[in-house]
């Protein structure tokens, strides 16, 4: 018998996660429940084959996994119905800025309770997803986890459920530096005398290519920027700019770090 798993929330990173765990085969319909207030939106989960409700009092009994994918401000409201499962479940977490204290708080100090940090990607199946389990999640419940999330992307752990703050300041944030340097990239090649959509294609194609080449290739991303820079050449004048005196690198380093703080500012 495979494991079941309840879906607490299907907007559209739940509903993307549940579309990967039913394509790759690593969850049957048949064993997956979504809970969602949304008529529309448990409509387009029912037509994946799973069982949906509008709330937990439709629920004789719990699951292997229940995952909650609801807004972090409505956690206090919607967890407490699922208490009642504590003892047979594994709850993971993907809401944000939300740790797993305030989980134990409502579920118990004895449920098992996974945190996971995703990213928009994760609705392509490129994502970045990292997850902190507390002290009574077994080796059985992470792995199952691990192979759910995978569909939606690369997947690590982390040990120390401080180091989120970071976590979210590089990759949960990190699409918007990337979506904002294409933006800039596009604007610098208009400005260089391209058409505008010559510019949003370069731009585009060059940054998915780039980290495309960076994740496929066993040389380090520094190794790859040699490779392409030629001595007095072309690059070098733009990398001349972007990291004298660490300009470009001073700049990242502040923009994580004003992330992490907000993020450790919203957490408590």
């Amino acid at each position: 018998m495979g494991k079941s798993v309840i879906l607490v929330g299907c907007g559209n990173m739940g509903y993307a996660m549940l579309k990967g765990w039913i394509a790759a085969g690593k969850l049957a319909s048949k064993d997956a429940t979504v809970i969602e207030p949304n008529a529309g939106l448990r409509a387009r989960a029912a037509a994946l084959g799973v069982t949906v409700a509008e709330n937990a009092d439709a629920l004789a009994a719990g699951a292997d996994m229940i995952v909650f994918a609801v807004k972090p401000q409505v956690v206090r409201d919607v967890a407490p119905a699922y208490a009642r499962f504590a003892d047979g479940a594994t709850f993971v977490s993907v809401l944000a800025g939300t740790g797993t204290a305030t989980f134990e708080e409502i579920l118990g100090r004895n449920a098992a309770i996974m945190r996971c940090m995703p990213n928009t990607p994760a609705a392509i199946g490129k994502g970045m997803m990292v997850l902190f389990s507390n002290r009574n999640v077994t080796d059985e419940a992470k792995n199952f986890a691990e192979e759910l999330l995978a569909t939606s992307g690369a997947v690590t752990t982390i040990d120390n459920e401080e180091l989120m703050d970071a976590v979210t300041a590089v990759s949960g944030s990190g699409p918007a530096y990337i979506f904002h340097f294409i933006e800039c990239l596009t604007a610098a090649g208009e400005k260089a005398g391209l058409p505008a959509e010559t510019a949003k294609l370069l731009a585009m194609q060059t940054v998915y290519g780039a980290a495309s080449l960076a994740k496929e290739s066993n040389d380090e991303p520094g190794r790859l920027r040699e490779q392409v820079t030629s001595p007095n050449g072309t690059t070098a004048a733009a990398l001349s700019v972007f990291m004298d005196e660490n300009r470009l690198l001073d700049l990242v380093s502040d923009a994580v770090e004003a992330a992490k703080k907000r993020s450790i500012e919203l957490g408590k």
